[in-house]
């Protein structure tokens, strides 16, 4: 299973959008859009869950295609770093 970023969503899309423009690449296992915690608005990005080999073919067929009048970054997400806790500096 391959998570795929999407980037660049236009403000407008939903689940149902977004799933529809992946199904013809394969199945869609899991589909987020990500809203912004405070005022639960569109950010504009979401992750796409599909196997393997329809991921591969998602992305090559949907990065910078016009979806809503924007250009989608489509890609492999990557594991974002943890924030440290380490304040870095000795203990008082």
């Amino acid at each position: 299973m391959t998570k795929l970023y999407v980037g660049n969503l236009p403000f407008t899309a939903t689940e149902d959008t977004v799933r529809a423009l992946f199904s013809p690449h394969g199945t869609v296992e899991k589909l987020a859009l990500i809203n912004d915690r405070d005022t639960g608005r569109p950010r504009g990005f979401g992750f796409v869950e599909m196997s393997n080999a329809d991921a591969t073919r998602a992305a090559g067929a949907l990065n910078g295609t016009d979806f809503g009048g924007r250009a989608l970054r489509v890609s492999e997400a990557q594991e974002r770093a943890r924030a440290s806790t380490d304040a870095g500096g000795p203990r008082r």
